[in-house]
Order: C-alpha cells, then sequence, then structure tokens
C-alpha cells in the first residue's frame, strides 16, 4: 500500500526589505513519502523568496510537468516558475519556454555544483532563467527546524536571509550562480 503524504501546516510571516514585501501566508504543504525534512523547508524557503498573493505550492514531486512552486496571472500564464534541486538541463529549457521566469535552488553541496558545471554553458541563452545555490550546511540546518506545525519567519535584507521557528535561527545567504538578464 502506498505511503499517503504528511501534512504540516505553517504559518510563514515574510518580511522582504529588498522587494517592500511583508505578509503572513497560512499555507497547507503536503510533503511526499519520498521528501525529506531538508527538501520540505527548502521549498518553504523559496515560497518565502518569492511570496507574492498570487504564488502557489504545486503537486511538486508528484508530477513531472510542474515546478515546485508557481505564480499565475489572473488570465492562466505562467508569470514564475521555481524549481528545486538539481532539474536536468531538458526540464529547464523546457520550463524557460512556458514560464516569463523561472528560479532554480540547487543545493547538496558538491553533487550542486557538477551538476551546475555540466549544464551551466547551456543556459546562457536563457534571460529568463536565475539560478542559487543554497549551501548545504544552512539547508540541513534548515531541514532540522521543521515540524508538523510551524510558525516561521523569515526576513530578507540585502540578499541575505534569516528563518527562525521558535528557538532555531538558520542565517542563509543564497549564492547566486546565474541571474535573469
Amino acid at each position: 500500500m502506498a505511503q499517503k503524504a504528511t501534512i504540516y501546516k505553517v504559518e510563514l510571516s515574510v518580511s522582504d526589505m529588498d522587494r517592500h514585501y511583508y505578509e503572513t501566508h497560512k499555507l497547507t504543504v503536503a510533503k511526499h513519502p519520498s521528501e525529506t525534512d531538508e527538501r520540505l523547508m527548502v521549498r518553504i524557503l523559496a515560497f518565502a523568496l518569492n511570496a507574492n498573493e498570487q504564488l502557489e505550492m504545486t503537486k511538486g514531486l508528484s508530477s513531472d510537468d510542474e515546478p515546485d512552486i508557481w505564480q499565475k496571472s489572473l488570465s492562466g500564464e505562467l508569470e514564475l516558475w521555481v524549481a528545486l534541486g538539481l532539474p536536468s538541463e531538458k526540464i529547464v529549457r523546457q520550463s524557460c519556454g512556458k514560464s516569463n521566469e523561472v528560479v532554480v535552488y540547487c543545493y547538496g553541496g558538491s553533487a550542486a555544483e557538477v551538476w551546475w558545471e555540466k549544464i551551466k554553458n547551456s543556459t546562457t541563452r536563457f534571460d529568463n532563467l536565475r539560478v542559487l545555490n543554497l549551501v548545504e550546511k544552512d539547508t540541513s540546518e534548515l531541514g532540522k527546524l521543521a515540524s508538523r506545525t510551524m510558525k516561521l519567519h523569515v526576513n530578507i535584507q540585502d540578499g541575505e536571509v534569516m528563518v527562525s521557528v521558535d528557538d532555531g535561527i538558520v542565517y542563509i545567504n543564497p549564492v547566486k550562480w546565474k541571474n535573469s538578464a
């Protein structure tokens, strides 16, 4: 019998001084049986970094043709495609064709570096692609903050991120590997 997703209730307060965005989002997040706490928290972090009223979590790992997070316009056009991990060159190319803007948050230490070295030359033609690397130590610490019911506070200033849950605080400094034009 297949395992079911675990439901997480998240109250996410975002204070993004870089974008002047200050809002609290109440999220119900389904954690896929194969998803780690680290990946779940990276997904929530990616949501916070791109927070917007139209931003939505998708089926994620359960679907091959959807990103982890997306934002659609009121007319249904894809404005933002957010992918996590190390997507294939084909998926990066397809997502850049489907959406106005694509952001990839990669993590995993040396595996992420190997992935980027392999595909970076083929991404130069995509002006709508941003790639950010999250340091393995930071994402590992972030994963330790996961619990079924969370009140997360994410503060963003000058590209630096502070995530706090209860008494736990993790500082994250995403490294920009590719900026969109």
